[in-house]
Parts: structure tokens; C-alpha cells; sequence
């Protein structure tokens, strides 16, 4: 099956695709396909996701698949949440992953709850006007690091300290991660209810 990804970036794609691997599903990143980025106005993961994975399928007629992550940080009520692609850009960085990490390091620097979340949500459509989405939601809890640590992995992985593992997500080994990450906990539910209602 060919699934469209309502999501340009490399790291989802790939994660995704290792996922989804034993559904022997081809997952095509939307500008692969002429899709514009949709929308996303909303305030939660769930909202945002349906709402990139509607427009992804709207677009090309095929079945859609979008993720909306982010992190959930204690010390400010949850936030960036919805927001964190764009986190930095509330200090005057420029978008992206470095800047990212730099800002939320700057915002925690006298904060002493460092407790965070990284959570995924997964929606998935037949079509643009599925009234049955498929919804998949993981969620990992740990701790922001001093500093960033490790090589592996995007986004905030090299400040995301598990202290089961005593590492960060960009310490660990792509399928250790893979097992244990809240994109994987999300595509391992995603898998379990496409086999159960798509098959």
C-alpha cells in the first residue's frame, strides 16, 4: 500500500518507514507528490495532525499518514507543544533544530524541573473524508540535559535524557531509540490498529 507522508522531514520519513515496515507499506513524503504543507492552526498534536493528514489525502487521493510531535516541557505548562518546530523563533533565532536545542538551554538555564515529554500523534486516512481516523499516540518522559549529547538522531535528541537509559535519545543506537521513542510507541499502535481495521 502507498501511504502519503504529510510531512517533508527526513528523520520522520525514515523512522516512519523502518515502523510501518511490517505492514509492506510505501510511504511517500507529500512533496514528493506536489503537496503543499498544510495548515496548522490548532492547539493540540491531534487537531494538527488530522489536519495535515486530510489535506495530504485531499491532494492526491491516496491514503495519508501525519505525525505531530513536539515537546512538552513541565517548567512552562507543557509548552512549546504545537509550537516547538518553531520554537527558537520566539528568541529571535532563526527555525531549526540547533536553535531549537540553543533556546530551550537558554529558557531552562535557572529552572530547576527539568521534567519534559517528547509526544508523537499519528493520524491516519483512507481518504480525505475518512470519518474513522485512525489516531496512535506515544509519549516518552525524561529529563533536559545541561547540554547537548550524542550524534544520532534530530530535533531535541541530544538534550532528551531517559535516566532508565542514562543516556539521550541521540546517544542510542537508531533501533534501540526505534523501540523505546515516542514516534515508535505511536507507529507500533498506528500498526496494530491498521492491521485490525485496514486489512
Amino acid at each position: 500500500m502507498k501511504l502519503v507522508l504529510a510531512s517533508n522531514n527526513q528523520g520522520k520519513l525514515a523512522e516512519l518507514q523502518a515502523l510501518l515496515a511490517p505492514l509492506d507499506v510505501t510511504l511517500v513524503r507529500q512533496s514528493e507528490l506536489g503537496v503543499g504543507e498544510a495548515e496548522e492552526p490548532h492547539r493540540t498534536f491531534v487537531e494538527n495532525a488530522l489536519a495535515k493528514a486530510r489535506h495530504a489525502s485531499a491532494v492526491t487521493g491516496l491514503p495519508a499518514i501525519a505525525d505531530d510531535a513536539g515537546l512538552c516541557v513541565e517548567a512552562f505548562g507543557g509548552l512549546p507543544g504545537v509550537d516547538t518546530a518553531y520554537y527558537a523563533t520566539q528568541f529571535g533565532y532563526e527555525k531549526g533544530d540547533a536553535n531549537n536545542v540553543r533556546a530551550l538551554l537558554e529558557q531552562l538555564a535557572l529552572k530547576t524541573d527539568r521534567r519534559a515529554a517528547l509526544v508523537s500523534t499519528l493520524v491516519a486516512l483512507r481518504s480525505a473524508d475518512d470519518p474513522e481516523p485512525l489516531i496512535a499516540v506515544g509519549r516518552v518522559a525524561g529529563e533536559i540535559a545541561r547540554e547537548p549529547v550524542g550524534d544520532n538522531g534530530f530535533g531535541f535528541d541530544p538534550v532528551m535524557f531517559l535516566p532508565q537509559f542514562g543516556r539521550t535519545f541521540a546517544q542510542l543506537p537508531a533501533d534501540v531509540k526505534n523501540a523505546n521513542s515516542h514516534r515508535g510507541q505511536a507507529a507500533r499502535a498506528m500498526l496494530a490498529l491498521m492491521r485490525e481495521r485496514w486489512s
